[in-house]
């Protein structure tokens, strides 16, 4: 896939009359996030220390990235002028961080890591299709279109790459769920939360997590159709070994999207 650049953006194409507040934070939130691949590419680096290839892989998939930070934070900055995205990113730099000298991951094997960044880019393809489709401004829809193909195809590559290290490490089926598992869990830890306190919140009091995952929640849920949670679930079971039958997934997509509509219209009410 021929790889795009910020030119390629019809940035002249910006409609302010299309913006929507609660979107616009949310965006704020997400291009903080993009923006920081390259730490996660030198945490990639060090779990991956004797495999220059995968290093290559990472290094290239942390430069695609951090262009969707740029492309996310120049698409805020025109639909709010006062965000100051250097400013708020340097801020959320400071409080992220990772694990530094190690030379394994945190999910215990290289399978188990690959399967997480499985996870990742099946989370956030399904999230920029959902917010590109529920966007009116046809800036921010192009700039959500290019991305989720980005990070469907990062999900393929991470895939390929799983697939590699099972041959070695042959990590079972309840191993990878577990990871999995764990992964999704992490949806409202503190990276989101505290990007989006960094992003919109700053001035106003003192960060709490619980606070600012669940008013990131009740803006970026509504997004989400069934067609792309499904999307999502077909993907998740085939990076832990489950071949994604079509009732499968639909049943289990019927039950994910109950949840996350539920759990916004409990956030709506509560005004998170």
């Amino acid at each position: 896939m021929k790889r795009w650049t910020l030119e390629d953006i019809p940035w002249d194409r910006f409609d302010p009359t299309q913006v929507d507040p609660d979107i616009v934070k949310v965006v704020k939130a997400a291009s903080m996030v993009e923006a920081n691949g390259g730490t996660y590419a030198n945490y990639l680096a060090k779990v991956f220390y004797d495999d220059p290839s995968f290093q290559d892989v990472a290094y290239q998939w942390a430069s695609e990235e951090v262009q969707h930070g740029a492309a996310l934070a120049r698409w805020a900055e025109m639909a709010d002028p006062s965000f100051d995205f250097a400013a708020r990113f340097e801020d959320f730099k400071d409080k992220v961080q990772l694990p530094d000298e190690i030379d394994r991951s945190v999910r215990g094997t290289r399978t188990g890591e690959l399967v997480a960044r499985c996870i990742v880019e099946v989370g956030t393809s399904s999230y920029y299709s959902a917010l590109g489709n529920a966007t009116k401004e046809p800036v921010l829809k192009e700039v959500c279109r290019r991305i989720a193909a980005d990070e469907l195809a990062h999900y393929k590559l991470f895939y390929k790459h799983m697939k590699r290290y099972m041959v070695e490490e042959k990590l079972g089926f309840w191993r990878r769920l577990r990871v999995a598992m764990g992964r999704l869990f992490e949806t409202e830890d503190d990276e989101l939360a505290y990007a989006y306190y960094a992003a919109n919140h700053r001035e106003d009091g003192p960060y709490d997590r619980r606070t600012y995952a669940r008013a990131y929640a009740r803006r970026s849920y509504p997004f989400y159709r069934q067609r792309h949670v499904e999307l999502g679930i077909a993907m998740i079971l085939k990076a832990i070994g489950v071949r994604p039958r079509d009732w499968l997934t639909a049943r289990l997509a019927r039950i994910a999207f109950g949840f996350m509509r539920m759990r916004a219209d409990r956030l709506a009410k509560q005004g998170a």
